[in-house]
C-alpha cells in the first residue's frame, strides 16, 4: 500500500505533489481518519503555498478557500467520490474540464480520492493509533520526501 501512496501521490503527472497531497487529506478529512487526514494535511502544507492554513481553510470550508479554481473543481469531485464513486456526475467533469482539468487530472483524482477511501477504512478499522500533536506529523513531512522510502526507515529503526 506504501507503493501505491508513492505512486498516486509522488509519481509523475501534472498535479504537483502538494495538490494531490491535498485532495488525499480532503477525502482523508471527509472520512474522520485522524492518522490519514493528519499525515496527508502535514505533506500537503510542506508542499502548497499556505501551508497549513490553506489546508485547514480547505477542510473547513472549501467554497471560499483560496485555491485555484481547477483544483477546487477537483476537490469537489474528490468529494464525490468520498460520498459514493456513482456521486460523481458529469457536471463535476465537465465544471472540473472548463477550469482546464485534463482528462489524467480528473482520472488521477478519482483515483487518490477511491484508494484513500480504502485506507481510511483500513487504518480506522484497524484501530490504528494517531498521534494529536500536528508537529509530530510536519517534522515527518519535512523530513522524508515519500512513502517508501518512510516504510523502510521505519523497517530500519525497529531493527
Amino acid at each position: 500500500m506504501n507503493q501505491l501512496s508513492e505512486v498516486l501521490l509522488c509519481g509523475d503527472g501534472t498535479l504537483t505533489r502538494g495538490e494531490r497531497e491535498l485532495i488525499a487529506a480532503h477525502v482523508s478529512s471527509l472520512n474522520r481518519c485522524r492518522f490519514c487526514y493528519h499525515t496527508h494535511a502535514a505533506f500537503a502544507a510542506a508542499r502548497v503555498p499556505g501551508g497549513m492554513a490553506l489546508v485547514d481553510q480547505v477542510r473547513e470550508d472549501l467554497p471560499n478557500a483560496p485555491v485555484p479554481a481547477k483544483l477546487r473543481a477537483l476537490l469537489e469531485i474528490a468529494a464525490a467520490v468520498q460520498r459514493g464513486g456513482q456521486e460523481v456526475t458529469g457536471e463535476h467533469v465537465e465544471a472540473a474540464r472548463r477550469e482546464g482539468a485534463t482528462d489524467e487530472e480528473i482520472h488521477d483524482t478519482v483515483l487518490i480520492a477511491a484508494a484513500f477511501c480504502m485506507y481510511n477504512r483500513y487504518v480506522d478499522g484497524l484501530a490504528t493509533l494517531a498521534c494529536d500533536d500536528p508537529e509530530h506529523y510536519a517534522e515527518r513531512a519535512r523530513l522524508t520526501g515519500g512513502y517508501v522510502a518512510t516504510w523502510h526507515d521505519a523497517l530500519k529503526k525497529a531493527g
